[in-house]
């Protein structure tokens, strides 16, 4: 079985924060699930280094969109890597590589007939004296009211054109930009209005969508579908492939949607690999990404595999809702948020997986708090989890010398466990993170019970064969739990891994540990003092001042 997964390309145009992990932490959970399960998976995506956000960004530092773009890519990459993100390629949208591949996208669309020229009024700055790219326009929504860019309302999710904005001003210069005609190359997604209706109710009668996406997406289908635009005036970007056109760039939404086909192209020519498995009809596909990119994932990107005549239209569309900071809306322009560089300074990377995923805004918004996020960890990573890892390992050491009793595991707890891997199996499947943390943490619970109502310290003087049974049946639980826990917590799975000596698991099922000794064991978390809490609180308000 084949498993493409591709999460959303980050602009690199300033750092991450909690919101993008919240949104793209999925991605990595599916990718380390399936590879454990012995499947083919390709985990792709990228820094986004061509959108307007990088140029608007370099005019206000003063410094080139390359630059921009290098620094936040590196930032991006080196963050990724202390999350414990596995992509198979983690490219970037200015590479010559996914240039000539978009182009050549653009061209075999233009053959079909499915792009073609278009004269259009467009929205000119006078004072600056340039075609204004649809992020360079601000104003009003004009369906419900909130501020609102050229291209999208983040607060409606109504997908917009500059000239529908009210009360319209440029965003380099504040005055209203005044309406001039161009030439501007569009794709014929009206086209695919029929196609995309049925493809959306497959999706739904199967249920392979979140909510949020059916919703939106049918929401989209009723109004009818427009042609868009594929070509904008901008500095940076993929240059028309047409005689004439090269000083237009393709529009950064058809071009950045491409870039899972790219970067699969990329990956296949690094490795020497064959890519075609993850582009047909047998594949089944995750995109990853928050509420406000559903439409480029569930209408545009789909509308142009088909005019490609590529069967493998995205299976899986895992739209999160927002994430909101201590019960206020995340703001980067009033900084008013946890910037990803700064926690992992100061915090296990598998505490904000752990946060975030038991946290996880699936269904509705979820809020990050300071408090929730200590106690989070302190109370269940570290209270339940850690305590019931450390407890057995450390009286396995003091009682038997670190030397793994070998006994028969419970039936009973054989069936938990097997029961814990099916459960927590589907849930990834269906991309319910939540439940499966949840169920996850019901068996570490009765484990920290049973290991309490055996009471081992009472029966390694009583009755040394049953205080032997019972760390058995802990040390399979643990072996199992951390397994399972892989995909969510690949730091303290690895290191528990390492302590009591289990060798490579490649499968998703119970396993017994054959190793006899534990060694080098150590506390899984360490305790973070609440004081931390008002710290944390006092930092935020005082940058975001």
């Amino acid at each position: 079985m084949s498993i493409f997964i591709g999460g959303a390309w980050a602009y690199a145009n300033g750092s991450l924060h909690l919101g993008h992990i919240s949104s793209l932490l999925p991605g990595d959970i599916l990718a380390r699930y399936y590879r454990i399960k012995g499947e083919k998976v390709l985990y792709v995506s990228g820094s986004d280094c061509n959108g307007t956000p990088i140029t608007i960004r370099a005019k206000q530092d003063g410094v080139s969109p390359k630059e921009i773009a290098d620094r936040y890519h590196h930032e991006f990459l080196e963050c990724f890597t202390k999350l414990g993100f596995s992509y198979d390629i983690y490219t970037r949208t200015d590479t010559k590589h996914h240039h000539e591949i978009v182009q050549q996208l653009f061209l075999d669309l233009l053959e079909k007939g499915l792009i073609y020229k278009k004269e259009i009024e467009q929205t000119y700055c006078e004072y600056d004296q340039q075609f204004l790219p649809d992020r360079y326009v601000e104003g009003i929504c004009p369906n419900c009211g909130a501020k609102a860019r050229g291209d999208q309302c983040d607060y409606c999710s109504t997908v917009l054109e500059p000239l529908e904005l009210l009360e319209r001003k440029c965003k380099i210069c504040s005055q209203p930009p005044i309406k001039r005609l161009t030439e501007h190359f569009y794709f014929a997604l009206s086209s695919f209005q029929s196609v995309l209706e049925n493809y959306t109710q497959n999706a739904e009668n199967r249920n392979l969508w979140r909510e949020n996406a059916i919703s939106l997406t049918k929401r989209y289908l009723k109004e009818g579908l427009m042609d868009r635009a594929v070509s904008r005036d901008l500095p940076i970007g993929v240059s028309i492939p047409v005689a004439g056109y090269e000083d237009k760039k393709i529009y950064v939404w058809i071009e950045a949607v491409s870039g899972y086909y790219t970067a699969s192209k990329l990956w296949a020519k690094e490795t020497k690999n064959d890519d075609s498995t993850f582009w047909n009809s047998s594949v089944t596909s995750y995109y990853v990404h928050g509420k406000d990119n559903i439409p480029f994932h569930s209408i545009v990107w789909p509308g142009i595999l088909s005019g490609l005549g590529k069967e493998s239209l995205p299976t899986h569309i895992v739209s999160n809702e927002y994430l909101t900071l201590e019960k206020k809306k995340l703001s980067t322009s009033k900084n008013w948020a946890v910037w990803v560089p700064d926690i992992l300074e100061k915090y296990d990377p598998d505490s904000i997986r752990y946060f975030l995923s038991i946290n996880a805004p699936e269904s509705r918004d979820a809020d990050f708090s300071w408090k929730e996020f200590i106690y989070s960890h302190n109370g269940e990573l570290l209270g339940a989890y850690g305590n019931f890892v450390n407890r057995t390992l450390k009286f396995i050491e003091k009682s038997f010398n670190g030397m793994i009793p070998e006994k028969v595991i419970s039936s009973t707890i054989q069936d938990q466990v097997n029961l814990l891997y099916h459960e927590v199996g589907h849930c990834i499947e269906t991309t319910t993170f939540k439940q499966a943390l949840e169920k996850i943490f019901e068996l570490i619970r009765f484990s920290n019970k049973y290991f309490d109502d055996q009471q081992p310290w009472k029966q390694v003087k009583e009755d040394t064969e049953s205080c032997k049974v019972t760390l058995a049946n802990c040390i399979y639980l643990i072996a199992n739990l951390s397994h399972i826990l892989n995909p969510f917590l690949p730091f303290s799975s690895s290191k528990v891994k390492g302590m009591i000596n289990s060798t490579s698991v490649t499968d998703w099922r119970p396993f017994l540990v054959k190793s006899q000794y534990l060694s080098n064991v150590e506390p899984l978390f360490e305790r973070i003092d609440p004081l931390k809490i008002e710290e944390e609180l006092e930092r935020l308000t005082k940058q975001s001042e």
